[in-house]
């Protein structure tokens, strides 16, 4: 039977959103809007001990920076919700009971203290308890005491939890989309469990009932759920509703820069990069964690950076707009082993679509930068100096740090320009080059340089002798865009005035 594409990404509230995570909400979106498909956001919050307060509005405010709007969903309406999952635990509760009535779940009501003390008798013998098709007939459940004792128990509102009755030597097989053919023996498999005696239910049994109520077609989750996978196929079958079960894929882990191990909170640390879409401020020890956007990062790089962490194009081509991500899109194409991530690729991208923007959208995103220093100024000029230094820049950020001596006079000039370049008769020549600029009246760039080009001539003076200490006056350093742009740009009176400010400071030192 034919269905409507439907995918969800379901997070869990446990904290910020990994960059991981994107990308899974990012391949569950392409793979949506490529088969004219709904993307749908579920928050899995069966974990209350886990809920941090604040991470499901970062969860859909990184959507939606990132563009990655849901079609429904938390935040996003539907008909078929709700989408929380502590919302929906009466619905939980009839599903958990169809599996006791028909045999696939029994009741267990083996204490915390009691399976501990079975793990360390295990580990003194130097064994590995699972409670199993192995163990299940030597412990406290249904399938041991008698309905009568069972029923008392429950009656008496002892603690309790639903598991799953893992069949005996069945091999689960299944095509997943991305990894092929992977194979599951069933006596190598616990019997997890589904339902709490709180009345909610585990990620197993909300993930696979939520899946078939929400329609889901096809799921797309991260390859840490690949060993859930027979369980969850085998939910479908003792449910009866096989027929609905979606089509797995299961992606590549995002591996740290060096290549060994899943990317972390830690290595962003140490190395100096984001590891989340956004600033996160931790409720409880107050702690920040960097993020792409606070960085400066724009949302387009970020996600096309994403994309091709465990996915290609069978093209050369690295660049794609989210048309062009959704148009080439095809789980054939993601990769089975990790991605590993290098952050200065991140930059390069983040690079590449500033250079695409043009001075009048950068002047826009530069503004608020100038307006924090107090600075005013044209924007007609803004986009004049944003064109002569962006093609250094990564970063909207780095515009001041390339452009700031068009605003600010310098406070300090580069050590080892002045040790090389500032000879002892270099005050003496920029006094006479100021002399000359003070008789420019046409104040543009090509008439200055021509006046200069005269003058040096005239004087048998070697221009790096003179442009450079001429730079180092007017930009602190010796580098920058051209020269006599940088003069008609900072205006007649401070392009002499930082001349003759440098000749006193210098000659000082």
């Amino acid at each position: 039977m034919d269905r409507k594409v439907r995918v969800r990404f379901a997070p869990s509230p446990t904290g910020p959103l990994h960059m991981g995570g994107v990308r899974t909400a990012l391949f569950n979106y392409l793979f949506a809007r490529k088969h004219g498909g709904d993307f749908l956001l579920r928050i899995e919050d069966t974990d209350q001990n886990r809920f941090v307060p604040g991470a499901e509005e970062y969860i859909i405010e990184s959507l939606k920076w990132c563009g990655l709007i849901p079609n429904e969903g938390l935040g996003f309406g539907g008909e078929l919700g709700p989408y929380r999952q502590s919302e929906r635990k009466p619905i939980y509760r009839k599903y958990a009971d169809s599996l006791i009535t028909n045999g696939s779940a029994y009741y267990a009501f083996d204490t915390a203290e009691n399976l501990d003390e079975i793990r360390k008798e295990a580990e003194a013998k130097k064994e590995v308890f699972s409670y199993d098709l192995h163990t299940r007939n030597g412990l406290k459940n249904s399938l041991t005491l008698s309905a009568a004792e069972v029923t008392t128990r429950l009656q008496s509102g002892e603690s309790y939890v639903i598991r799953f009755k893992m069949p005996e030597n069945r091999d689960i097989v299944e095509e997943d989309l991305i990894r092929g053919r992977v194979s599951f023996n069933t006596n190598q498999l616990d019997d997890k469990v589904l339902f709490k005696s709180d009345g909610m239910p585990t990620y197993h049994l909300a993930n696979v009932v939520d899946d078939y109520l929400m329609q889901i077609t096809h799921v797309i989750r991260g390859e840490e759920w690949l060993p859930s996978m027979p369980l969850h196929i085998l939910l479908y079958e003792a449910l009866g509703i096989s027929e609905f079960r979606p089509r797995f894929s299961h992606l590549p882990l995002i591996l740290k820069p060096e290549g060994k191990g899943k990317l972390s909170k830690r290595d962003g640390d140490k190395m100096g990069f984001p590891v989340f879409p956004l600033l996160w401020k931790d409720p409880e020890t107050g702690e920040f964690s960097r993020g792409y956007r606070e960085d400066g990062y724009f949302p387009e790089a970020f996600i096309n950076m994403l994309a091709l962490l465990g996915w290609n194009s069978g093209t050369e081509q690295e660049f794609f707009s989210i048309d062009e991500l959704i148009e080439r899109f095809d789980l054939s194409r993601v990769v089975k082993s990790g991605a590993r991530f290098d952050p200065e690729k991140a930059k390069w991208f983040n690079r590449h679509y500033l250079q695409q923007k043009s001075e009048a959208e950068l002047a826009q995103l530069f503004l608020p930068i100038l307006n924090e220093k107090g600075i005013h100024s044209d924007l007609q000029r803004i986009e004049r100096i944003i064109g002569m230094i962006k093609e250094r820049c990564e970063f909207v950020k780095d515009i001041w740090t390339q452009s700031h001596f068009f605003f600010q006079a310098p406070e300090s000039y580069d050590d080892k320009t002045v040790k090389s370049k500032w000879k002892p008769d270099t005050s003496e020549k920029l006094q006479a080059v100021s002399e000359l600029l003070e008789t420019i009246a046409d104040w543009k760039a090509e008439v200055i340089k021509e006046s200069f080009s005269a003058f040096m001539t005239e004087k048998e003076w070697g221009f790096g002798a003179v442009m450079v200490p001429i730079r180092l006056a007017l930009v602190g350093g010796s580098s920058g865009p051209d020269l006599f742009e940088i003069c008609e740009l900072i205006g007649k009176e401070k392009t002499i005035g930082r001349i003759r400010m440098a000749c006193e400071r210098i000659s000082l030192n």
